[in-house]
């Protein structure tokens, strides 16, 4: 399982903001061939209080790192880096990360 994390620093216009990632941009991206999974959530605030350093974070979830890689260089994953960059480009921070199961219990 790979994943592509997208880290979204507070933009000036939250609002507008919002509304091109809701309604274009997340749309655009879930059409990616090969992703599974698309969890998006919205930085409520810092355990040390305030609003904290990131307003938005995404996980895009595919099989492996190369189902990844082919659905960035698909059209719809080229379509949908564009769009990121024209709107967020400057705010965005990309990751990509694997799943590690740890043998941990919460009690």
């Amino acid at each position: 399982m790979a994943k592509l994390i997208a880290l979204y620093k507070h933009p000036e216009n939250k609002e507008a903001f919002d509304q091109h990632y809701f309604e274009v941009h997340g749309p655009l991206t879930a059409k990616i061939p090969g992703l599974q999974e698309m969890n998006v959530t919205k930085i409520v605030g810092s355990p040390m209080g305030g609003d904290g350093k990131y307003y938005l974070m995404c996980e895009m979830v595919y099989e492996s790192q190369e189902a990844m890689q082919a659905g960035m260089r698909s059209l719809e994953g080229k379509a949908s880096g564009k769009d990121l960059m024209s709107f967020a480009g400057d705010l965005v921070t990309l990751m990509i990360g694997e799943d590690v199961h740890a043998d941990t219990t919460v009690r």
